[in-house]
């Protein structure tokens, strides 16, 4: 769209819009996300591929359409936009890509889109200029293995998706790299899970980035620069290990300081580190933390509160025991969602055990600058301590593969939407549970409101229990949902996939029955009323160290009594159930 100044010169004139260029995208992801004027007046945008998996269409190489490139507009130009003249394919500037119909007509022509700048981009999520160079970064979000950092050429082809990264993914027949660019950098998969394209630091606070790329992953934690070696290649450095936030985007003042735009809302300034030591940093052991018997780590510290929950999360087949620690003389409040708020220097702890060993200890602390942050503690295999673990690990515990989830991988799960701390719901707690140290049984709701750890009048029906096979099976499995799945299929969750999965979801409001999934194959369905087996729900829940597995971490092994719930549900479902 296009829009032209008010005559008042106090904004925008609704009725001078204009569209410069449209198209219907083949996916519902993969829209790339970006766009900016250069030096001299040029209006750039990035395009994603088209969406699903892989590329399905493989447009990211086809110059014919603009998807899965850079394009670069002369916007002052004759109507609807005109073409620079040192565009790759501005010989062809007479015939636009500036519609479906346009791109069909292109393609049927074997022209080129006079349009592109740059292609062979999977999802450009984010990318700048640097205002010393001009020169132009960009993220690349990957596939499955690899994300990528790309300084972008005009006319450069960066190879998806016969390439995902420097690496092949799926040429038409060998892998040709002649003609395409490798990115300057690279990270992993699951280091990172998807990029978030940042700024060359031209700033005056923090002289040692002076010149250095600054990115981010959106799921992950760490920030991480690219500074140039004297070999002419880029060197990688990790400025944090975490930032505890979902970063979408950069950003740069005039003074040419960065901000980091937190998915929340909330807007960050990366200043130097002038402190000696992090008050927010965690102990090291466990018993130092202050949430254990330091005397005998395996137990809560005195004034915990124990607590159970009526619908439990899959966590590979462990067993919980679950505590909260208040501060002196606060209360837990209550919001419109019966969520519970927990006030600032609170910690929720949680200890994990297979066939009876306890393996970890994980807190969730609300430090007193609002900020949620996850710590995970491994136990020794004598059972006598526990240390930190840093940045995350997976180790072998009890014949299977134990996640460590990094402090960013705990907020990936413990969302804002949710509130953060997920199972601390009315819903969940409104259930009898037997005090250890009194062997007293009691509601949880009655028992915490009169100690005061409670305030206000908690209302909500408890979840059905997954496990209890008297319950109906449809509330069974909508509890399951709810706990396992909806603390990011909700509104304002931090997924681009419009589904509600939270238990009190009215079953036509959840956006599920015979709706086509975002990304995978064109004819694959969220649900399919009465046929599990065609229900990306359940074949995503059972897959493991795949792009597409629910959840998408922490976890390695498939439950497979949920996924039979599920299925049950599913196969007894009618259509009509999705309409009423």
């Amino acid at each position: 769209m296009r829009y032209t100044r008010n005559q008042a010169g106090t904004g925008l004139d609704p009725e001078s819009a204009r569209v410069l260029l449209s198209f219907t995208p083949p996916y519902e992801n993969h829209f790339g996300g970006h766009l900016a004027f250069d030096e001299q007046g040029y209006l750039y945008l990035s395009l994603g591929d088209g969406g699903s998996a892989g590329d399905p269409g493989n447009r990211a190489q086809n110059t014919s359409n603009i998807l899965g490139g850079m394009i670069r507009l002369d916007v002052d130009g004759e109507a609807p936009y005109a073409i620079p003249d040192d565009n790759p394919f501005a010989g062809e500037s007479g015939f636009l890509c500036n519609s479906d119909q346009q791109m069909e007509d292109k393609q049927a022509a074997g022209g080129n889109c006079p349009e592109l700048y740059a292609w062979g981009l999977r999802n450009p999520w984010r990318w700048s200029f640097d205002p010393a160079t001009g020169d132009l970064w960009l993220a690349d979000v990957g596939q499955s293995e690899w994300e990528e950092v790309n300084l972008i050429e005009r006319g450069g082809n960066y190879g998806w998706r016969i390439l995902e990264g420097a690496h092949c993914y799926n040429p038409s027949s060998g892998c040709q790299t002649t003609g395409l660019i490798d990115p300057v950098a690279e990270v992993p998969q699951p280091d990172f899970q998807s990029i978030t394209g940042g700024v060359v630091y031209r700033g005056e606070a923090i002289p040692a980035l002076e010149g250095q790329y600054l990115f981010r992953d959106y799921l992950t934690g760490p920030l991480l620069a690219l500074s140039e070696n004297d070999d002419g290649g880029w060197d990688t450095d990790y400025l944090l290990d975490d930032t505890g936030l979902n970063i979408a985007s950069f950003a740069r003042d005039q003074a040419g300081e960065v901000y980091l735009l937190d998915y929340s809302g909330g807007i960050y300034q990366l200043v130097a580190d002038d402190t000696a030591e992090d008050a927010n940093a965690p102990a090291r052991e466990l018993a130092d933390t202050g949430c254990v018997n330091p005397d005998a780590p395996r137990e809560p510290a005195s004034g915990l509160i124990p607590y159970d929950l009526q619908a439990p999360f899959w966590s590979d087949g462990a067993d919980k025991r679950r505590w909260i620690a208040l501060p002196e003389g606060e209360s837990i409040t209550l919001d419109s969602d019966q969520d519970w708020q927990l006030p600032p220097d609170s910690v929720v702890v949680k200890n994990f055990y297979l066939n009876e060993e306890l393996i970890e200890t994980r807190l969730f602390k609300h430090h007193t600058d609002g900020q949620w942050a996850g710590y995970s503690y491994a136990w020794n295999s004598d059972g006598t301590g526990a240390e930190l673990v840093q940045g995350g690990a997976v180790l072998e515990r009890q014949g299977q593969e134990w996640i460590y989830p990094s402090g960013s991988e705990c907020l990936q799960c413990h969302t804002q939407a949710a509130g953060r701390t997920l199972g601390l719901e009315t819903a969940q707690l409104n259930r009898d549970f037997t005090y250890p140290s009194t062997d007293r049984r009691a509601n949880q709701l009655d028992t915490l409101t009169a100690v005061g750890a409670l305030a206000g009048e908690p209302d909500a029906a408890p979840l059905a229990d997954p496990g209890d096979e008297t319950a109906p099976v449809p509330d069974r499995a909508r509890a399951y949902l709810h706990t396992n799945c909806a603390q990011c299929h909700r509104p304002e969750g931090p997924t681009n996939v419009d589904m509600d999965l939270r238990a009190t979801t009215a079953l036509p409001a959840m956006n599920l029955c015979d709706v086509p999934v975002q990304s995978g194959e064109p004819d694959e369905r969220r649900l399919v009323p009465g046929n599990a087996d065609a229900s990306a729900l359940v074949e995503r829940m059972a897959l493991r160290d795949h792009a597409d597995q629910m959840p998408p971490i922490g976890s390695a092994l498939v439950d497979e009594e949920g996924e039979a719930l599920l299925r049950e549900w599913i196969n007894g479902l009618l259509a009509e159930a999705c309409e009423n």
